[in-house]
């Protein structure tokens, strides 16, 4: 399948032109945000906390009110440091808790909120220019209704370098590459998956230096900023612990080091003869629909930069010994994933996209609320 003509608006990244999909997104998020007030309600629990103030969420807070320097120690021995967690949004915590009357948690929500609008309007600008506005329109509230997309709510990360991402993929498409360097820069800043947006500003432009057999001073000026975020911040580890592998062996102590799939091809293998085989072959079918909708990806033809991401976030997901439940939500931020299930809903009459995009929010949230007063981190 390829992607049609899109009858693409002249400015997909206008206000007025977003102004649905962010509307439609808000709808989503809002819902899974209800869910989840009724559902705390019942159970007792407070929900602002479960978006707010466990998990990665307390470390990052953590470094916005003390900076970088705080260990703990694991009964097993290892050693979980803060040095694992990038600076930027403990940054905008920091500055918005020092001139709004808010906590530093309180700052992570309006930062990952506000960032998540950002990230819509990001998703939607590359949905229009690839396949038209309704399109793209339906990729971001495809976004929003992601099983995971309750994270989208939380003081998190995925929201803000999600942004950054689809921004700097809709500057690369349209040639601006200082722009798209220095939008892959700050993505350098918050997530060490920043590396798929670099690799898809620095393939994009060997490939049009190719292609056009000339070196612009805006793609040589693009290409030296995207990893000037990214290794700033491991070279600030690097200095500061004293070992130029420092970043790499923190991220090893919390069970993040690169093992090629190693780990996740053991836990798959372990749930299948396990005592609860339909737990791998569950897991099974999700990697099969993950391969299928790469597959679609590539089959649509989506443009370089777009592939080029996408493929780099999913393999980033996969290769690592992270915990198995957080890599649903690594792989979140490859909304390009979507954009066939996009360009297909979007070819269907006004009532019935609806009707599919409510039943997948009505879902989302539930799952979402489910996942939050759970015990495990998502």
């Amino acid at each position: 399948m390829l992607l049609d003509p899109p009858e693409r608006p002249a400015r997909p990244h206008r206000l007025a032109s977003a102004a649905p999909a962010l509307l439609g997104y808000a709808a989503a998020r809002l819902a899974g945000v209800a869910v989840l007030l009724v559902a705390a309600a019942a159970a007792g629990e407070d929900p602002w906390h479960r978006l707010s103030g466990r998990w990665d969420a307390v470390w990052y807070v953590r470094v916005a009110e003390h900076g970088y320097g705080y260990e703990t120690v694991l009964p097993d021995g290892s050693v979980h440091s803060d040095l694992a967690f990038f600076p930027l949004l403990p940054a905008l915590e920091r500055a918005l808790s020092e001139v709004l009357p808010l906590t530093a948690a309180g700052a992570g929500l309006v930062v990952a909120w506000v960032a998540s609008l950002a990230a819509a309007w990001g998703i939607h600008a590359v949905g229009s220019h690839l396949a038209g506005r309704r399109a793209g329109i339906v990729l971001a509230v495809l976004w929003g209704v992601y099983p995971t997309a309750f994270v989208q709510s939380m003081a998190y990360t995925e929201t803000l370098f999600t942004a950054f991402a689809a921004w700097a993929l809709y500057a690369v498409l349209h040639g601006r590459w200082v722009a798209a360097g220095a939008l892959a820069a700050l993505a350098g800043l918050t997530r060490p998956s920043a590396v798929a947006v670099v690799a898809a500003v620095g393939v994009t432009a060997l490939a049009t230096v190719v292609r056009e057999r000339r070196v612009t001073p805006g793609i040589v000026a693009g290409v030296l900023l995207a990893p000037l975020g990214w290794l700033a911040y491991v070279v600030y580890v690097a200095v500061r612990v004293g070992s130029p592998t420092a970043y790499f062996d923190v991220q090893a102590a919390w069970g993040n080091s690169i093992d090629g799939g190693a780990a996740l091809a053991r836990f798959t293998w372990a749930q299948l003869t396990g005592p609860q085989p339909l737990a791998g072959v569950g897991l099974l079918a999700a990697f099969a629909v993950l391969g299928w909708a790469v597959w679609w990806c590539v089959r649509q033809r989506q443009p370089l930069p777009v592939l080029v991401y996408t493929l780099a976030v999913v393999a980033v997901s996969l290769v690592g010994a992270a915990y198995f439940g957080s890599r649903p939500r690594l792989i979140m931020p490859a909304f390009p994933l979507l954009l066939p299930a996009a360009v297909a809903l979007a070819r269907l009459r006004d009532r019935y996209a609806a009707a599919v995009l409510a039943v997948l929010a009505a879902a989302s949230a539930a799952y979402g609320a489910f996942a939050l007063l759970g015990p495990g981190p998502p």
